[in-house]
């Protein structure tokens, strides 16, 4: 029986959130730890990492971002509902408050990610193969359809889906991240009709959530992917092929007032977690692991 073909796309999140950061993601990216990153647009060094993807040639997406920092177009940065009192937008959890509250509206997030892809598109000179969210924003209620609706009209053909199999078993994650993801999870369950509906993919399995920041380790990360591909096996087709994303989050932990997204970087951005995953991505027992699961590092592009 031939051994499944496994591809393997490990996104590094949040390129151009800070100088720092992009130069993790491209020691990353020159060491063949990830193969593929995503670009916050309205990060502060944004037009330094469209400059990098190209330089090195690094398969580049958006990062769509309505929770952290500013909204990139111009009309939405004085009044909009996407903005708190102090002018920024509302934040991982405010956002999803004033979602549930009736506060948002539609056509500003469409007008927002719309300037967004513009953005990108002009930072890179191409549309992005891929795009998601910054906090999972995309696959929340209401903002799933306009999302989608976007993806659509300017033929982005790959998003991602963050539902993790097996991440109800991971005990050493805290009880209030986990309601998080569970919550992440759920919305995901109820944006894939959406997305199929307008014709998006995504990879045939998700992992991430279980191996971010502290909880990341060889050993984390082979034990998640074996289980992908266990997954995999179950569903394929003989001598077909599956793909994998592992969303990651490597780089130098950014120093304070330099980088965020327009109010400075957070306590993530700055805590010794992003240097940790930069340590353990490039270990070369991962990058032999794959070897032996017949498994291929690609990014979106190359699907």
């Amino acid at each position: 029986l031939r051994m499944l073909q496994v591809k393997l796309i490990v996104t590094g999140d949040d390129f151009g959130y800070c100088p720092r950061r992009n130069q993790g993601i491209v020691d990353c990216f020159l060491a063949g730890a990830i193969s593929n990153v995503s670009l916050l647009v309205n990060g502060s060094a944004a037009a330094d990492a469209a400059k990098l993807a190209r330089r090195y040639n690094i398969p580049i997406g958006l990062h769509a971002n309505l929770s952290e920092g500013s909204p990139v177009c111009e009309v939405l940065k004085t009044n909009s509902s996407l903005l708190n009192q102090d002018g920024f937008f509302h934040g991982k959890m405010g956002f999803r408050t004033a979602l549930s509250k009736g506060l948002l509206k539609m056509s500003e997030v469409k007008q927002e990610l719309k300037a967004q892809v513009e953005l990108f598109h002009e930072l890179t000179g191409h549309l992005p193969p891929h795009m998601d969210g910054h906090q999972h924003v995309h696959v929340l209620p209401e903002v799933r359809h306009v999302f989608a609706e976007v993806l659509e009209e300017y033929g982005i053909k790959y998003t991602r889906v963050p539902i993790e199999p097996g991440l109800h078993n991971c005990d050493w994650i805290p009880p209030s991240l986990m309601d998080f993801y569970l919550a992440v999870e759920e919305d995901s369950f109820n944006t894939v009709d959406v997305f199929t509906k307008h014709g998006i993919r995504w990879a045939d399995i998700y992992i991430g959530l279980s191996t971010m920041g502290r909880n990341m380790s060889v050993s984390s990360v082979r034990s998640a992917i074996d289980s992908a591909v266990l997954q995999l096996r179950a569903r394929a087709a003989p001598g077909g092929a599956g793909t994998i994303e592992l969303m990651v989050h490597p780089g130098y932990p950014s120093v304070p007032p330099t980088g965020g997204c327009g109010e400075g970087p957070d306590d993530f951005s700055q805590s010794w977690e992003r240097l940790h995953e930069l340590q353990t991505l490039i270990k070369p027992e991962l990058q032999s692991h794959y070897k032996s699961r017949n498994i291929q590092l690609c990014s979106f592009k190359d699907l």
